[in-house]
């Protein structure tokens, strides 16, 4: 069949970075969902539920506070345990988050010698989280792999990354862990434990914190509100833009009505897909004109059984999760980043008995005065460093393009941008990409950073119709 963009897909992604759970970018090209499996006879296709998530009702938990770290704490170690059999030697990714220093932590007790450890160094302080993963590798007994990413890496490696996830990317992070994965592979390594799917379960994104705040509004005054809305945004400012709103968002009505609230991040993603649109091509902005592409992606989504009467943040977690979790999460950031040079990526957090365990915990155990994923703090803190311990999540994001100007990666999204191959993207107007991009540098760095998301999206689009001899769709 012809290679041709899916153009509902496309405006999706330029939305809210992610696409239904059933689509892909691709026209005629059909996933199945998170959950489910496809039974087929000769004459006969059904997609079937197999699994879901079932948030037990907002008012439906208890238990103490120490069952709840200790029986966490024993199946996530039992996850662990499970993962490292293999009939060859099982290596650990590590940065310096919470995630994956607890799963090298517990890995570690299970092992007889000590654990390979692959850690990213990018060659911007604000990213690299080397020193935290040296201090962690130390407390474990683990042998430390360092893997240097400089802006030059990541441009020589852009269009291979993207032609592997077949998708559209936010930021470089993506070639970040195309790059660890060879590096894995050059190793001798074929099977790596990661520490993805934790942020969905213990609600780790800053995102979900705020989504706490506001569904607490009427239990503080307007002024303490404000107060922890500004601390949030003060320390996750590289998120800002991207995992917390930033500037004008699209309407949200028909999303606020269904839910009786807008979870944050489809908040953050609506300023993002407000700063696509003026993009567009004046033909595709015609084709969608009036589409609200939150609430069509919530109509493939069990509703009734799986959000009325559940927690904010549960529900919060739950879009998230059938949508950005598979289709970008577990794509760029995993499984087909680590199968572009074979290593298998074991993920524990996703583990179904972990998940079942996490799913009925109450919201004190997941976010506790304001800290993300408390009861796993509180399960894997003797095995992990007092820096990881106390240390706020940070995303796992590249340094932007933008942020070098001279450096090879903006070079090649300024070189992608002002010629042929935006020109050939049927959904762009080329005009405007380049009087914004010309506008950058005289923004602040919060702004900076939050259009270095756009650009990315473009410049991924521009690779990957190139990569594909993508037509323009129907």
């Amino acid at each position: 069949m012809p290679a041709r963009w899916d153009r509902e897909s496309f405006y999706q992604f330029n939305n809210f970075l992610t696409y239904q759970q059933d689509r892909t970018q691709f026209e005629g090209v059909f996933q199945v969902p998170p959950g489910h499996y496809l039974w087929a006879t000769r004459n006969h296709m059904q997609i079937v539920p197999y699994w879901d998530f079932d948030y037990p009702a907002a008012d439906a938990i208890a238990a103490s506070p120490r069952d709840h770290v200790e029986g966490f704490r024993a199946v996530l170690d039992e996850a662990v345990r499970l993962r490292l059999h293999a009939d060859v030697p099982v290596g650990c990714y590590l940065s310096g988050g919470l995630d994956s220093c607890a799963a090298l932590g517990l890995a570690a007790k299970h092992s007889t010698r000590p654990i390979k450890a692959f850690t990213l160094s990018f060659d911007h302080s604000d990213y690299d989280e080397l020193p935290i993963a040296r201090e962690m590798a130390a407390r474990a007994g683990a042998d430390i792999q360092p893997i240097s990413i400089r802006h030059e890496d990541l441009a020589d490696h852009y269009a291979d990354a993207v032609w592997h996830s077949e998708t559209l990317f936010f930021n470089p992070h993506g070639i970040a862990k195309f790059l660890l994965s060879r590096a894995v592979n050059r190793a001798g390594y074929k099977v790596v434990l990661t520490g993805e799917g934790s942020d969905e379960i213990l609600a780790g994104y800053p995102h979900f914190r705020r989504d706490l705040v506001l569904s607490g509004a009427r239990a503080h005054g307007a002024g303490d509100v404000d107060k922890l809305l500004a601390r949030l945004q003060d320390g996750n400012k590289i998120s800002s833009g991207l995992l917390l709103p930033h500037g004008q968002t699209q309407k949200l009505d028909r999303l606020r009505h269904a839910l009786g609230f807008v979870p944050s991040w489809m908040e953050a993603f609506s300023s993002l897909g407000a700063k696509f649109a003026p993009l567009f091509s004046d033909g595709f902005a015609r084709e969608f004109a009036g589409r609200d592409a939150f609430a069509n992606m919530l109509d493939t989504l069990d509703v009734r059984r799986q959000l009325r009467g559940r927690d904010v943040v549960n529900q919060s977690m739950y879009t998230w999760s059938k949508t950005l979790l598979p289709n970008y999460i577990l794509n760029v950031l995993g499984d087909r980043m680590e199968m572009a040079h074979s290593v298998e990526g074991r993920v524990p957090f996703l583990d179904h008995r972990v998940v079942e365990v996490a799913r009925s915990l109450p919201m004190s155990q997941k976010i506790h005065d304001m800290i993300e994923k408390h009861v796993l703090r509180e399960a894997v803190r003797p095995v992990i460093t007092d820096t990881v311990y106390r240390r706020q999540k940070h995303p796992f994001l590249a340094p932007p393009a933008t942020l070098n100007p001279k450096g090879r990666l903006n070079q090649l999204l300024q070189d992608t941008v002002r010629g042929s191959r935006l020109a050939a993207v049927p959904f762009y107007d080329q005009k405007r990409v380049i009087a914004l991009l010309d506008k950058v540098p005289a923004m602040d760095p919060v702004a900076q950073s939050a259009f270095d998301n756009v650009f990315s999206g473009i410049l991924s689009a521009c690779l990957l119709q190139e990569r594909f001899g993508l037509g323009a769709g129907s």
